[in-house]
């Protein structure tokens, strides 16, 4: 979507300077922090920060006007009356050329005069805030991008058997493969669905459902045994009552 959005956007606004582009909500903050953009482009539903908390710490940062903020989203109906007073826009997905060339021309004739004052723009956003907290439901990963070796390939989150981190990286393993991705566990169970997917250990995390049974070592520590695996997990005491009783 951002390789989409930077081609259209220097089609209708060629002379505008991309200086950076972000893959989660917290590096959209650091990020922002850095350069001080005129302009920021953001998904609603991001990892590690949603769109909306990141646009609010952006808008918050000290010195100097808050930047102008754009959602890209499938929530515009629920999302209209945010709009209104102008102080942020949004374009649905995918960003067409035709709407995002209105988008450019509002931010131009925004930019040409004075800039919406904090207050605005951060009432603008708790608007929308509210909004999409009661109108849209959580929405979780259905699919994880994944290295096998030199193939990148896309693994069901449903076929999931557990994820073990380290330093580094993430393992995905299911039945079939273990694959890597270069997420860290923290920030990966954010967008896990938590009826489904249990952290049993800071570095591990568990599909529920393909748990087959739990057990103590000598040790008295408790391991979880997964279908299709000769692996057995260990669950850290913080994580201990989600076992009670077994």
């Amino acid at each position: 979507m951002r390789e989409q959005l930077r081609a259209r956007l220097a089609e209708v606004w060629p002379e505008l300077e991309v200086v950076a582009e972000a893959h989660d909500g917290r590096e959209a903050v650091e990020l922002a922090a850095m350069h001080r953009p005129e302009v920021v482009f953001l998904d609603i539903r991001m990892p590690a920060k949603s769109g909306i908390e990141a646009a609010r710490e952006i808008v918050a940062l000290p010195a100097g006007a808050p930047p102008a903020i754009v959602f890209v989203t499938a929530y515009d109906e629920y999302a209209i009356e945010a709009f209104e007073q102008g102080a942020i826009d949004y374009l649905l997905k995918p960003a067409e050329r035709k709407r995002l060339a209105v988008t450019v021309q509002r931010l131009r004739s925004r930019m040409s005069r004075h800039s919406p004052d904090r207050a605005t723009v951060e009432e603008a956003l708790a608007r929308l805030a509210a909004r999409l907290g009661a109108a849209a439901p959580p929405t979780y990963l259905k699919w994880i991008q994944a290295s096998v070796g030199n193939e990148v390939r896309m693994i069901a989150a449903d076929e999931v058997l557990f994820f073990i981190s380290d330093e580094k990286y993430t393992r995905v393993q299911t039945a079939q493969q273990a694959a890597l991705i270069r997420r860290p566990i923290k920030e990966l169970i954010a967008e896990l669905d938590p009826a489904q997917f249990w952290q049993i250990h800071r570095s591990t995390v568990i599909n529920v459902r393909a748990i087959t049974g739990v057990s103590r070592d000598y040790r008295g520590r408790q391991l979880v045994s997964i279908k299709g695996s000769n692996e057995k997990l260990e669950v850290s005491r913080s994580y201990a009552h989600l076992f009670k009783g077994m």
